[in-house]
């Protein structure tokens, strides 16, 4: 139990430099503007729109359904308004929760010591958690986290008691229900019933892969083959229900979203895609620079087989099949038991049984207690607990670290991102333990002092380094400004855009106009800081320049109804009463099909028909008949 305090108190030490953060990025959609965190908004309303307020099923929503999330923040809205500080408080405390249950998880496998400790430790601090930690909307993978981390402990007190106790029962439907929970914080929590599977057939069965048919076609054990049934038909029901509640479509992303996945080479496509996954592990192993967007060309494509980055996917997917061979084969005769090495079952100083894994490598089935239990040994109460081998937990470890991932590689559907840093939170604990049982792996195997103390200490040193650099990049979550000037190294075109807006707040003028140009200058053709510029330059009384950074905007992005509105409301100050008619009478005729802001688009074409209907009135016109009309305002070729 103290390990696990000690962990959770870590965590929640390292981020208290952020109850004094502002919101960031996307909390300002996620929480200022969406209307479902309103009292007057029906709060049912929060099951039937995505995360950011936009109805699910339509054509532009996000698709992200993460009601349980959204409910919280509504609650943290009800409690104490639009003050951040309840916000991160609720973030803090949730995290800290989730370093112990990674903690007590740690234990079951790593047994009573320090390795535990230094697997808890780890997890608390790295860095790789700050997006999902300081960022607000982060909660929705730190929630996820919680519950599938209850899911995973209450299918492993579901293996222990299958057979001897009718609690097992009640314990897999607790599996069940937090497994349900853990998909309604962020869709990636689903995965944790395929982990469970894992856990069930590899660390509790100790099952080789050429063991795994034999057992099922001759039906030696029939309870496991039950529990891997249930967890299959749960998990493909939540799924299904996921598909059917979103309207059965999969969201749509803009290529700078996700260029890979709209590049017209399959070759860019596949080698990018492939790639992807071994810059998120160096990521984890090494996350010197962290940023808070990784879209647009922060990771070029790898359009030919020549791009020397081919070869760190090859070094990547060889080290992984390399750990999962290591994993799978069969076991030492000596491995480590409490922190003991030990041979052939000898008795370990804390006297716990602690059995070589040579006695299972030529049994079909036998795990551990439970399964004994399973093929016809009645034991009311295990007598003895074996921790899992090292090849046991690589094969777990493996498993936390890729199946909730999987998600996020676009190996079934794409995504609309290219890497995000909260996405990691998860599968950051497969790599702790990796990391952990690694680690002591190593310390057991030399024989010198000297060594073990190296071992320990560089392990050591590496979570010390992790805590630091935790806290450091927290200042970076402090508020807007600081967080898209770290991002400029990563992501320029994205960075100096949302710096403009900031400095803009603050009547900067011209470092806002400075931001926004370097903006265009990485990337030329993005609508949105054409027609922010467009904005800025309008509101300083420079109208030829914003007309012509208007035409821009609505030439990369014809369906930007906001920049119709203000390109019309300048034509008709400038006595241009036919264009500025015609343009707002295009921009009513926008649908708001496939858009990411349907409001806001709402809120431009309304404001469009109103300048229009005052455009007639001055005109005297007070009824109007339809008659066609041209596609575009004239000025606009």
């Amino acid at each position: 139990m103290i390990a696990e305090l000690v962990s959770s108190a870590l965590g929640l030490a390292l981020y208290l430099n952020t109850l004094s953060a502002d919101f960031c990025y996307d909390d300002s959609r996620a929480i200022k503007t969406n209307q479902d965190l309103l009292p007057e908004t029906p709060w049912t309303h929060i099951f039937y729109n995505d995360f950011w307020g936009t109805l699910l099923t339509h054509s532009g929503s996000h698709k992200s359904y993460r009601p349980l999330c959204t409910l919280s923040f509504r609650l943290n809205h009800a409690i104490g308004g639009l003050n951040p500080w309840s916000y991160h408080l609720v973030n803090i405390l949730l995290h800290a929760a989730v370093t112990g249950l990674f903690t007590s998880f740690s234990k079951i496998l790593l047994g009573d010591g320090y390795w535990t400790f230094m697997a808890g430790l780890m997890f608390a601090s790295h860095p790789i958690h700050t997006e999902a930690v300081a960022g607000i909307v982060g909660r929705a993978d730190v929630g996820a986290s919680l519950f599938f981390l209850l899911s995973l402990l209450c299918y492993i007190k579901h293996c222990s008691t299958r057979g001897y106790s009718a609690r097992t029962w009640g314990w897999f439907l607790g599996t069940g229900l937090c497994a349900g929970c853990s998909m309604l914080w962020k869709e990636q929590g689903v995965t944790v019933l395929a982990v469970s599977a894992v856990y069930d057939v590899f660390v509790f069965h100790r099952l080789k892969m050429k063991q795994i048919l034999p057992t099922i076609y001759k039906g030696k054990n029939l309870p496991l083959f039950l529990s891997i049934s249930l967890l299959t038909l749960w998990g493909t029901s939540l799924l299904g229900a996921r598909l059917y509640w979103m309207g059965n479509k999969p969201p749509s992303f803009s290529n700078s979203d996700n260029p890979a996945a709209d590049s017209d080479s399959l070759l860019a496509r596949t080698l990018t895609f492939f790639y992807l996954p071994t810059k998120n592990l160096w990521l984890l192993l090494c996350p010197d620079t962290l940023s808070f967007d990784w879209s647009m060309d922060a990771v070029p494509l790898l359009k030919t087989i020549c791009d020397w980055r081919n070869l760190h996917t090859v070094a990547f997917y060889i080290g992984l099949l390399l750990l999962a061979y290591c994993g799978l084969k069969s076991p030492s005769v000596e491995r480590e038991c409490y922190g003991k090495f030990v041979t052939n079952g000898k008795q370990n100083a804390n006297g716990h049984s602690c059995h070589s894994d040579v006695e299972y490598r030529n049994s079909e089935i036998k795990p551990s207690f439970a399964s004994k239990v399973e093929n016809g040994i009645k034991n009311n109460v295990p007598q003895t607990t074996q921790l899992p081998s090292t090849e046991n937990i690589v094969i777990l470890s493996l498993s936390l670290l890729i199946i909730p991932f999987v998600p996020a590689t676009n190996l079934f559907f794409y995504v609309g991102f290219v890497i995000a840093e909260r996405v990691l939170y998860i599968p950051s604990m497969g790599f702790c333990l990796l990391v952990t049982v690694g680690a002591r792996a190593l310390y057991v195997k030399v024989q010198k002092r000297f060594l073990k103390s190296l071992i320990f200490y560089a392990t050591a040193t590496l979570i010390v380094f992790y805590g630091l650099k935790t806290a450091i990049r927290n200042g970076d979550w402090q508020n807007e400004e600081m967080l898209y000037r770290s991002g400029i190294k990563v992501n320029p075109a994205k960075a100096w855009g949302n710096l403009g807006n900031v400095l803009k707040s603050q009547s900067k003028i011209s470092e806002a106009e400075s931001a926004y140009r370097n903006a265009l200058y990485y990337r030329s053709n993005m609508a949105d800081m054409l027609y922010n510029l467009g904005l800025l330059l309008q509101e300083n009384s420079r109208f030829a320049e914003a007309l012509h950074y208007y035409k821009l905007a609505i030439g990369s992005r014809p369906t930007l109804a906001s920049a119709y509105l203000n390109t019309g409301i300048i034509l008709m100050n400038q006595g241009k009463t036919e264009e500025a008619r015609r343009t707002f009478l295009k921009c009513s005729e926008i649908p708001d099909e496939n858009l990411k802001d349907p409001h806001a688009h709402k809120s431009s074409v309304t404001s469009c028909l109103y300048n229009l209907g005052k455009l007639y009135h001055e005109q005297g016109h007070y009824e109007v008949r339809s008659r066609p009309l041209s596609p575009f305002p004239s000025f606009l070729f």
